[in-house]
Formats: structure tokens, sequence, C-alpha cells
């Protein structure tokens, strides 16, 4: 018997990865997206993988009359919540877009959640809730929540919020937070991968689009930060860990016999700055970037990156890939699209 999974979002970067983690695993995801952040392009890389389209309904979250519809057609077994804008810069110039969509959306997902009796929930949540940490730069899940830095890291803090509240009137849920540093990279068949709508506001996609010819000029946010190389620190995590993280998750919360809340980070438990990836890509690929150095960028956090023992101990996961194979799956995908 099927053991349908619903994937909000699950057209876009991290959630077509998870789509495909879940299929590998004996899963059959649903995926839910109205592709308004996402590119169909994805759906004939989904086929090419699994062999076969996945389940899929052009659904807006916000819709909630039409997200109820779908609870009534299937039996969910658990809910993976990507769907969400996610740019930082974009979130300081557009706040209310931001938070109408990212918490409009959650809050539909958790009421459809509970008047169906569906307990499990893997949230897409992000390092960003810890703000700018002061001191230790390594965060641990026990880190206190500060203030974030731009109105997208609100719309997860102010997310894990109203999640916390909800488990206190819904005791019966299971829920995990996932609090992704920085996915970078693409499936190793190179065919799915980020595919930003417009100009990039990811580091890697705006490196790969760079040495293809698509951006002139790459610019790097900032040079006299208080790092080794003057630029922001961040823990690149390859976007394929992070799916496989999704289904541990989800396991750990199929396993436990009663409602539970909790929180994980999901990195590498390494951080490297800004010039470090550049050179990372310039070495693998053996070309050279045209790039040079602008002004800071406001939003941006200077250092974090996770302590991941958690993860470890709680849902047998760790990452297994390097940035430098996240930088040439980035490319062998930026180089498919261009074929």
């Amino acid at each position: 018997m099927s053991k349908f999974v619903l994937v909000t979002g699950g057209a876009g970067y991290i959630g077509s990865h998870t789509v495909v983690s879940l299929v590998q695993n004996g899963y059959t995801p649903v995926i839910v997206d109205d592709f308004r952040n996402a590119n169909r392009i994805v759906l004939k890389g989904l086929e090419s993988i699994l062999g076969k389209l996945p389940l899929l309904h052009e659904i807006d979250v916000c819709d909630q009359k039409s997200l109820d519809a779908l609870f009534k057609q299937y039996t969910f077994e658990g809910v993976i919540h990507f769907a969400a804008y996610k740019a930082v810069g974009e979130s300081v110039s557009e706040p209310l877009k931001y938070y109408r969509n990212n918490i409009l959306g959650l809050v539909n997902v958790l009421e459809c959640m509970i008047k169906n009796h569906v307990n499990n929930f893997v949230f897409s949540s992000s390092c960003t809730v810890y703000g700018e940490p002061q001191g230790q730069k390594e965060v641990t899940e026990s880190t206190p929540k500060l203030l974030p830095e731009s109105p997208y890291g609100y719309t997860k803090w102010m997310g894990e919020q109203i999640i916390a509240d909800t488990f206190r009137s819904a005791p019966q849920l299971r829920i995990m937070n996932l609090r992704y540093f920085n996915p970078v990279g693409a499936h190793e068949s190179a065919l799915i991968g980020e595919f930003p709508i417009g100009r990039p506001n990811n580091l890697l996609p705006f490196i790969t689009q760079t040495a293809i010819g698509k951006q002139e000029q790459l610019i790097v946010f900032g040079n006299n930060y208080p790092t080794k190389d003057g630029t922001c620190v961040r823990d690149f995590i390859h976007v394929v860990d992070l799916a496989e993280a999704h289904v541990r998750a989800l396991q750990y919360l199929w396993k436990q016999s009663a409602g539970k809340l909790d929180y994980l980070n999901v990195g590498t438990g390494k951080g490297s700055t800004v010039l470090e990836l550049i050179q990372a890509f310039e070495t693998k690929t053996g070309l050279k970037l045209n790039w040079k150095f602008g002004p800071r960028r406001e939003g941006d956090v200077v250092e974090i990156y996770a302590n991941v023992d958690s993860s470890f101990k709680k849902i047998a996961w760790k990452a297994q890939r390097t940035i430098e194979d996240a930088v040439m799956d980035a490319w062998n995908w930026e180089k498919y699209l261009n074929s």
C-alpha cells in the first residue's frame, strides 16, 4: 500500500530532490506546486530519474479550499512543507509579499493537517532563526534564537513560533523543524537542480551563470567582514544530502509513539567563505570567473555554521558530499540547461 507524503513546493529546488529521495526510499510523494517560483523543466528531469512523472497538483498553498480538497483525496502519512519565498534580498525590498505567502501557506497546511488527522510534519526552516550569532559562530539547536536580519528570516522565525503554539493545542502532532544552512549543488544526473527565476539570489547559481555567460560579472557583497578573507562565512550543504535528511526526519517521526516537537540543524558542520566557494569552482572546473567586490548587502549575516551532532544522534544523518562535489554538480546542471 502506498505511503503518500505531501510535498508542498515539491517542484522547487530542494523539494524536487526530496521527491527523488522519497521515491528511492519506497514512498509516494504528492507534489503541490503552482510553479510561481519553479520551472516545469524539473518535471522532465524527475520523469527521467524516476522512470515516471510523480503525482502533481498545481495548487497554491495559500488557497485553502483547494488544499482542503487535496487532503480529502489522499490519506497522507506525512507532510514536508517547503512552499515559501526564500530570497533574503528580495524580502527586504518586498516584505509584505513574504509575510503573506510564507505565513499564510504554513497556517493553511497546519489547519488541513489537524482537520484531517495527519500528524507527521517536517518544516523547512532556516539557520536565519539564529540571527547574527553572538560569540561562537558554530550554532547548536539550543543556541538562542535571535531577531533575524531580514523579513525572510522573520517568516521562518515566526513559522517556528506558529508551529510551537499549534503543538501546544494539538499535542498529538509529531513535528521536526529542519534548520537549513546553505543548500548548493544539483542531482548527480544533472537532470534537476536550482533554477532561479530571473537574476539569481543565491551564490552558486550566480557563479555558474557567470561562468557560462548568462551573467556578465559576479559581485561579492563585502570584503571587510571580520573573517579570514573578509567575506561572509556559510555552511554550504549539498542539496542531495539535505534531501536525504528530510526522509530520515520523517522516518524518525513515524517511530515516535507520542506527539513530539523537535529541531535539527542540517549542515556540514564546516564554514566556508564566499571566496572559498569561488576558488573551489575555479579549481574543479579550470575556469576563471569574472568577479569583483561590491558593497555589503543588507540582511546578510557575517558568519554562521552548524553543529550537527544532534542530527547524527537523532536521525542517523550526516552530510556525505563536499563543496567540490557541489560545484561540479551545479556546473554540470548549468551546462545541461544550456545544451
